[in-house]
């Protein structure tokens, strides 16, 4: 397929590359000159604005956009819009508020345009292993772009598959799957996120109680030196809590045992907070993801060894950057 692509930061340009190896073609934008100029380099073919974009794709067009959510998602769709016709497709595969996914959808589609909403998971190691999609679109439009989907999913891979679920017919396994109408799937990555602070949480308080078991207000013979490094390594191999977030852990204390680059300064993307809203909605308990959330409020005061551990992880599988503290 012809696709267009806006937005090329850290999974936007991952993502041109996996389709461009899988066989797609792929025209990009992006406020970044330089960004669409290394990519140009690559095989991409360039524009030098939304519109020209547009202009540059076959009918029926498909451009996905990877931009920041809020206004920008907003402005770049409504501008992307304003230059398709009538059976055209608009993916926004950023983090979205889900009730946002939806207006637009109702919106687009008195125009006769699809729009589409693909939560994705695989932060910057998606373009060699593949990106965990969560689709929310009407079936006419997913039949439209799992071509696209398809390229970008990790497929089955090496992971052990579950006895029996090839019988289901599901695409779930090939790591990509339409989870309902449009809103569905920004709806279902923003619980993703929210659990996804929660299994961090877990560990990093985990490694914290081992970080501080030679406190000296211990008694001395039940003080340990524990080597943190050495045990986040044994986990990975046969224990019930391996996980990936636990690898990219392990790496990370490989690389710097004390976490020392880290000041444990922890943000959070907005899907925490969007979780506890719609549990709330929900009349639904949520004690660990309410937690973890709060945590991470409390981390931009005051650090611990546990913060660390969550900074590390999220610049491990996303390649984020703490902001200055106070920032």
């Amino acid at each position: 397929m012809h696709i267009g692509l806006v937005g090329l930061g850290r999974m936007g340009a991952n993502m041109v590359r996996r389709l461009q190896n899988g066989g797609h073609k792929c025209t990009i934008f992006d406020l970044n000159a330089d960004n669409v100029k290394k990519l140009a380099g690559e095989g991409a073919e360039p524009s030098t604005s939304l519109d020209d974009l547009v202009k540059k794709l076959p009918k029926p067009r498909v451009v996905w956009v990877m931009v920041p959510a809020g206004k920008p998602t907003e402005s770049t769709v409504q501008t992307i819009a304003n230059g398709m016709e009538a059976g055209d497709t608009i993916i926004d595969g950023g983090n979205s508020f889900y009730k946002d996914d939806i207006r637009r959808a109702c919106e687009l589609k008195k125009r006769g345009i699809h729009y589409v909403d693909a939560g994705t998971s695989g932060g910057v190691w998606g373009v060699k292993r593949g990106y965990c999609l969560m689709v929310g679109a009407e079936e006419e439009a997913f039949k439209i772009i799992e071509p696209i989907i398809k390229t970008l999913s990790p497929g089955v891979g090496n992971i052990d598959r579950t006895p029996g679920f090839d019988k289901t017919g599901s695409t779930a396994e090939q790591g990509y799957l339409r989870v309902g109408p449009p809103g569905s799937g920004h709806f279902v990555k923003m619980v993703h996120n929210g659990i996804e602070y929660g299994v961090m949480q877990a560990y990093a308080e985990g490694f914290d109680v081992m970080a501080n078991k030679n406190s000296k207000e211990l008694p001395e013979s039940e003080q340990y030196d524990l080597n943190i490094r050495d045990i986040a390594e044994l986990w990975r191999r046969g224990s019930v809590i391996g996980s990936w977030l636990l690898d990219l852990t392990a790496m990370a204390l490989a690389e710097n045992p004390s976490l020392s680059e880290f000041t444990g300064h922890v943000q959070d993307s907005g899907e925490g907070r969007w979780t506890i809203n719609a549990a709330i909605e929900e009349a639904v308990s949520v004690e660990v993801l309410a937690s973890a959330l709060f945590t991470r409020f409390r981390s931009r005061r005051e650090h611990t060894f546990a913060e660390k551990v969550l900074s590390a992880m999220r610049s491990k599988f996303g390649g984020h950057v703490e902001l200055p503290t106070g920032g």
